[in-house]
């Protein structure tokens, strides 16, 4: 693993989910720009409230900047194109929306 930051925006909004033991989770897909105007699909998970809650009250198309473990990754586009992607387990996050407007 990678520990890394990025920024983008998000694809869809965030989804909450709960694991086997009862724990909630948040799992969301950001699109990251990359080298010569490609982008980048990064999965993202995470654990802590601290990051679930504001992760969660975003929506589709909202910046993002989160911090934590990468794991690089191909995928199968439908025309046969291999693409890069990371996934992310996620330990903090930054937005553009102040605190107190959540």
């Amino acid at each position: 693993m990678i520990d890394g930051l990025i920024a983008g925006r998000l694809m869809g909004a965030a989804e909450s989910r709960v694991d086997r033991h009862g724990q909630p989770f948040a799992v969301a897909r950001v699109k990251a720009g990359a080298a010569e105007g490609e982008n980048i699909l990064v999965n993202v998970i995470a654990f802590e409230a601290a990051v679930c809650a504001p992760l969660l009250a975003l929506a589709d198309g909202d910046a993002v900047a989160l911090a934590g473990s990468l794991t690089p990754r191909v995928w199968t586009d439908k025309q046969g194109q291999h693409r890069p992607a990371l996934d992310m387990v996620a330990h903090r996050l930054l937005d553009a929306h102040p605190a107190q407007a959540r």
